[in-house]
């Protein structure tokens, strides 16, 4: 087992175009975050501003700071954000039972011994098979009895842009995979995050968009944002004031912008933990209020 600690295995970049050429992801060489089309993968930055974008920034919250819901170290005896563990085809596969088994990939899931789970409320653990390139993830996992229990369970071909059936759920609210949204430090430590990130909000719209499948509210305002909405920095905000680790994140947000995957804290964006995080640099992304984003039309995402 290799997990996120472990060294990084450097991907060519796609000079401009529309579409970024997809990181490997450390310890899976053969392995990328998808395919270079898919939406995770696609820069937005040149694509149109949605018409209600101010209504729905104000729903969010104009005033308030983007916060970094990852890092290093602990809180509250728990790693900043969300692990994930590599496998291979030998890790033994276990059966997990789901509260929402009828929108769960009921599959054997390659859970190692001492499989990394998000701390907190979410127990979020997500595996990469680096032999067969799929993605397992898993919400809510825990010990129950002498196997395994989550909320729901999802698997994805990251060779493919196949999503999952309208109107599932997965680990995440969205319907959506959350490894590829994830900041991660090897990225920050070559220099570029190439993809779209993820983030949360405290209170969504009973709808989704491509490539959100499912939706978690019963609010119908539609100045509220659906599950996969995408959102990007403003091209006028400055970012070369921030210290290294900010401005790449920002950066990506600019070109690539973000999505909403679930409920929760307003603009908390997602990556995972690692010890070489400055907490301090992140911190500076605090700075970047709601105001300085718009809504994306993604219209021509969709295929």
């Amino acid at each position: 087992m290799r997990i996120v600690a472990i060294s990084v295995l450097v991907a060519v970049l796609a000079a401009g175009g529309g579409a970024a050429r997809a990181l490997r992801v450390p310890g899976a060489p053969k392995c990328t975050a998808f395919p270079k089309t898919n939406p995770w993968n696609r820069r937005v930055d040149r694509l149109p501003v949605a018409r209600n974008s101010a209504a729905i920034i104000g729903s969010i919250g104009t005033g308030t700071g983007l916060h970094a819901d990852f890092g290093s170290g602990l809180w509250e005896g728990s790693p900043i954000g969300i692990p994930f563990d590599v496998v291979t085809h030998k890790t033994p596969r276990t059966r997990v039972g789901f509260e929402y088994a009828d929108e769960s990939d009921r599959v054997g899931y390659p859970i190692p011994k001492g499989v990394h789970v998000e701390g907190g409320s979410d127990h979020h653990a997500l595996l990469l098979d680096r032999d067969a390139c799929r993605l397992y993830e898993l919400g809510g996992l825990q010990r129950s009895g002498g196997g395994w229990h989550g909320w729901a369970g999802a698997t994805w071909n990251l060779r493919s842009n196949r999503v999952r059936p309208a109107g599932w759920t997965s680990a995440d609210a969205a319907g959506l995979p959350i490894l590829p949204g994830l900041a991660r430090f090897d990225e920050v430590r070559r220099g570029v995050i190439d993809h779209a990130l993820r983030f949360t909000v405290d209170r969504s719209r009973r709808a989704y968009v491509y490539p959100a499948r499912h939706y978690a509210s019963s609010l119908t305002d539609p100045n509220l944002p659906p599950m996969g909405l995408r959102v990007r920095l403003k091209a006028s905000f400055d970012v070369r004031p921030f210290p290294r680790q900010a401005r790449i994140v920002l950066t990506a947000l600019r070109r690539y912008g973000m999505l909403v995957a679930d409920n929760g804290s307003d603009w908390y964006i997602t990556g995972a933990p690692n010890k070489g995080w400055s907490n301090d640099q992140l911190h500076a992304l605090g700075r970047v209020k709601g105001s300085d984003f718009e809504v994306v039309d993604t219209t021509t995402l969709h295929p």
